[in-house]
């Protein structure tokens, strides 16, 4: 004989903490990204201010991300979300990398004669 598993209908209560934590995670998301574009647009922190306050941002809407989306930390099996976890991770790292990669050729590339011509300067005095 197979046993089937039956689900039981959530209560109103639980459909309720389900939503408010829906609710709070797009809040949560929603209040990190407008902070990012608000730093950013502002240009108040120099460069590297904003390239560190980005990054604390990315890395608070990533945790936000698995707890009020992915329920990361609730389900029965961790293991295979770990494996997930770090496999997404690993993904992610390869697209942040390639993409800055990418665009600091392109910013090499696009330069003006002028540029290019103190940059090369620049690098005949090392």
């Amino acid at each position: 004989m197979s046993e089937k598993t039956e689900k039981l209908p959530q209560s109103a209560s639980e459909s309720r903490v389900k939503l408010s934590s829906y609710i709070a995670g797009f809040t949560l998301s929603l209040a990190l990204t407008l902070a990012a574009y608000v730093i950013v647009s502002q240009n108040a922190y120099g460069k590297k201010g904003i390239i560190v306050a980005v990054a604390t941002l990315a890395i608070t809407q990533f945790i936000v991300q698995m707890l009020f989306f992915m329920h990361l930390g609730h389900e029965s099996g961790p293991r295979w979300k770990l494996l997930a976890l770090i496999f997404m991770t690993g993904v992610v790292f390869i697209i942040v990398v390639g993409s800055l990669w990418i665009m600091d050729h392109l910013d090499y590339n696009m330069m003006s004669p002028k540029d290019m011509q103190e940059y090369m300067d620049s690098q005949d005095s090392l």
